[in-house]
């Protein structure tokens, strides 16, 4: 089954609710970063998150970038999205391991390390993007989004996001859930919310027993009125390419670019979402060079 994200509104306007299977995506995400299980666990539940997040823009080029950062062993993981859904992202050390918590799950909240910070970052295309930072709740990253989408963006939700890994690694089973009351809902509304929420079993012991993600938001949205808006194709999709690496290249200034020629006569890129390498032999390397500092004579010029 390919992996999809739906969407579905109340019929009163009050709540929205995004619901994601990302098996593959995940899955994907681990084979390309060679990630143990709860590296695998982290990253995924942030790009399930950031295709959630995705679908919530209008703009073709918006982009919205989750990046979570804190003191335990995993380092900075970060995910990317746009309103396509097609997400892509990496983590700091992907061989970080840790013991299972005492319940037999992963331990994703101390991989990540409570002393760090969610930040949130909206690109509209406008001059500057919009950025949210909050510290870390527990690192379990749907505690930590539902606090974003309360203080950044005042709007109550509550994030369900989970990564079921095999004893192999491999990535049995993936999704999640986005619920939102917008301002002037009945609190009646947030009352059978909560207690539905009560009763609701993990994300992913739901899609064990062979629910969908439709059947998922019925259970959470059970008692009202709702109906479904959209439903979309979700994967991971890298969109790097020779001549943005060849950007990348030009940012690192004269004199590393004059290092690299003289010492090496090549750079291999590597991008930082996927396996693609890219090879600069020294001729091209040095058409860097001119251009740069043709850029910088005219700048000069200029003053």
């Amino acid at each position: 089954m390919n992996d999809y994200l739906i969407r579905a509104v109340s019929e009163d306007g009050f709540v929205r609710a995004f619901a994601c299977y990302s098996k593959n995506t995940v899955q994907k995400a681990s084979e390309y970063h060679h990630t143990s299980p709860v590296a695998t666990a982290a990253l995924g539940r942030l790009l399930t998150a950031a295709a959630m997040m995705g679908a919530m823009l209008k703009g073709e080029k918006d982009l919205v970038t989750l990046q979570m950062t804190g003191s335990g062993p995993l380092g900075r993981v970060l995910a990317v999205s746009g309103p396509d859904s097609m997400v892509k992202g990496y983590v700091g050390n992907p061989g970080a391991d840790l013991p299972l918590r005492p319940d037999g799950k992963l331990d994703v909240g101390t991989a990540f390390g409570k002393d760090g910070f969610l930040t949130v970052i909206t690109d509209l295309g406008l001059k500057e993007p919009y950025i949210g930072k909050i510290p870390l709740v527990t690192g379990e990253v749907g505690d930590d989004l539902a606090k974003y989408f309360a203080i950044s963006e005042q709007v109550p939700s509550v994030v369900a996001l989970g990564v079921l890994v095999d004893r192999d690694y491999s990535v049995k089973n993936s999704g999640g859930f986005i619920l939102q009351v917008m301002p002037g809902a009945d609190d009646s509304i947030i009352d059978k919310l909560e207690e539905n929420l009560k009763n609701i079993k993990s994300i992913t012991d739901m899609l064990e027993s062979g629910m969908n993600v439709e059947e998922i938001l019925g259970v959470a949205l059970s008692g009202i009125d709702f109906h479904f808006t959209d439903k979309k194709d979700i994967a991971y999709s890298c969109n790097c390419s020779r001549d943005r690496v060849r950007k990348v290249l030009a940012t690192i200034g004269e004199t590393e670019l004059k290092a690299i020629i003289e010492e090496d006569g090549q750079a291999e890129m590597n991008c930082q979402f996927c396996p693609e390498k890219y090879l600069f032999e020294k001729e091209e390397l040095e058409e860097i060079l001119k251009e740069l500092q043709s850029q910088k004579e005219k700048s000069q010029e200029g003053e």
